[in-house]
């Protein structure tokens, strides 16, 4: 144990002078001090020590820096609020940082990247492999495109058509608002309100009539369709966020005076920019890269021929002359099985092609900053979280004018009816694309998408984080995917076999296996999976 007093120093030389020299290392102190100590006596002969602490010159320059940094943060801070400030009295927008698309920063990783050359190693071994087959049963090697121009057949066509509609966007809900957002004195306010109603009228006929009856009456295929059918979807997404954010800002204006309208140039620009939310102003980059520009159209070309060899190699050898066949549950499930590795390329492919190559163009070219169009959805393991961060544009979409207009009408307490309705709305809308681009309606999608997915998504909720939800959400994703590119290719080619007369009303009837069986089928199959995984998860 220590003493309790200081021990007893009987010489002036039993108390030396000594330096002892220390240094704080980690960013808050680092100086060097000399500690000198000198004693003396005091009246009961213990010894006194007076301890002095000499700074160095490089301990008042540290002490100096801090100081001249503890301002300069302060100045700072004091100049960001007073800019912030600013921003929100004049109603501008807060200047942000735009996000990058996520697989562009992951394609700086070597590992991620080494993922997408393997994918491109594939798309050669195809080819290499279809010029093989062309070879040694034919004797010659060429690559046959028949299918890639089948696909986009009369596409001039639709790209007329294409004119049309985008003009009536252009037109009418722009012309409307101005009508509202004038003068409300006199007689003339209302004509221009009845009159803008008649140009929206007519404008969702233009896009809700003029596309389907071209596609019907000229027997577009495919490809050709999904050109009308995703600008058809888009127009109409625009043109309601166009007028939803701006017409409640007219409607709760007082007095006589005019309301502001927004310019045309911008919403010339919301039209083209990819994005379905529309806003003053966006984040914009300084300049655009348009070698950037050719390198995601390039790669969204190439995803279509790969696409085309999927199909080709996986899909038609199997599906062509299976309608003709007996029908048999083995043979059903056999065909599902088999579907699964196409179908799950072709979700990856159509997300690469598009979510990432095509609206990454449109953005490079636009300047448009935001670049947020997806998130990690690969790494979810809930489907919830699945369907936030599949397609984060057209998920913006929903939840800010369905899920919180819908919570917004039903009073804010049922979060479960705004929910339903969204998934009511996707799969509605999800269904009437499959039915624009095959012909026909089959309602596969519509069943996955709002029953099945809704099961999943109310059960494998965001609590789960495990590694095993993850691998079972991509379970789910490669039955799913076989499921619908089994069904709709066999009713795709029972309808080639056994064509039904072309009227409307052939749409709604199903061509499979003319007895039906496949569609009975169709239906046992999709309740057995729904109540297998009811019973797994509950």
């Amino acid at each position: 144990m220590a003493p309790s007093h200081p021990a007893k120093i009987t010489s002036s030389s039993d108390c030396p002078t000594h330096d002892t020299r220390y240094q704080l290392v980690g960013g808050r102190e680092s100086a060097e001090h000399t500690e000198s100590i000198s004693c003396s006596e005091d009246a009961s002969g213990f010894a006194r020590g007076s301890r002095t602490l000499t700074p160095s010159p490089w301990a008042v320059k540290m002490q100096l820096l801090e100081q001249f940094q503890g301002q300069l943060l302060e100045l700072l801070d004091q100049a960001m609020s007073e800019a912030i400030q600013s921003y929100l009295l004049q109603g501008r927008p807060l200047p942000t940082i735009p996000p990058d698309s996520l697989s562009n920063e992951l394609m700086e990783v070597q590992h991620f990247r080494t993922i997408y050359h393997v994918f491109i190693a594939s798309l050669c071994v195809f080819i290499i492999s279809t010029l093989a087959i062309d070879f040694i049963d034919a004797g010659r090697l060429m690559l046959e495109f028949d299918l890639l121009i089948f696909s986009f057949g009369q596409l001039p066509l639709a790209l007329m058509t294409w004119v049309p509609m985008f003009s009536s966007t252009l037109l009418a809900p722009y012309q409307a608002l101005r009508l509202w957002a004038r003068p409300q004195t006199g007689g003339a306010w209302t004509l221009g309100v009845g009159l803008g109603c008649v140009l929206l009228v007519a404008h969702t006929a233009v896009l809700g009539i003029l596309p389907v009856h071209i596609a019907v009456k000229y027997q577009l295929p495919p490809a050709s369709r999904c050109v009308l059918v995703f600008e058809q979807v888009r127009l109409l997404m625009k043109s309601y966020s166009f007028l939803r954010e701006i017409v409640p800002g007219i409607l709760c204006a007082r007095g006589g005076a005019g309301v502001w309208a927004p310019s045309f140039s911008s919403y010339l620009y919301f039209l083209f920019c990819p994005t379905l939310i529309y806003r003053e102003t966006y984040p914009r980059t300084p300049n655009i890269r348009w070698n950037y520009v050719a390198k995601n159209f390039a790669q969204a070309l190439g995803c279509i021929f790969y696409a085309c060899f999927i199909l080709g190699r996986f899909c038609v050898p199997v599906f062509a002359n299976m309608s003709q066949e007996p029908f048999s549950i083995r043979a059903l499930v056999l065909s599902v099985m088999h579907a699964t590795l196409p179908g799950i390329f072709m979700l990856l492919l159509i997300f690469f092609a598009f979510l990432h190559c095509w609206l990454n163009a449109f953005a490079e070219m636009l300047r448009f900053g935001d670049r947020m169009f997806y998130q990690d959805w690969w790494n979810s393991t809930s489907f919830s979280n699945y369907y936030r961060t599949w397609n984060v544009v057209v998920h913006d979409w929903l939840y800010s004018y369905v899920y919180q207009d819908g919570l917004w009408l039903l009073g804010g307490q049922a979060r479960g009816a705004a929910m339903l309705g969204v998934f009511l709305v996707s799969a509605v809308v999800h269904e009437y694309i499959f039915c624009f681009v095959l012909g026909f309606f089959y309602p596969v999608m519509l069943i996955l998408f709002l029953v099945i997915g809704g099961l999943m998504n109310f059960m494998m909720h965001d609590r789960h984080t495990g590694p095993a939800w993850n691998v079972l959400m991509w379970i789910m994703l490669f039955l799913g995917q076989g499921i619908q590119v089994s069904l709709y290719c066999q009713e795709w080619y029972a309808r080639q076999h056994c064509p039904l007369p072309q009227t409307w009303s052939s749409t709604f009837l199903h061509s499979s296996y003319k007895t039906e069986k496949l569609t009975e089928a169709s239906g046992l199959l999709l309740v057995l999976l729904s109540a297998s995984l009811h019973k797994e998860y509950i």
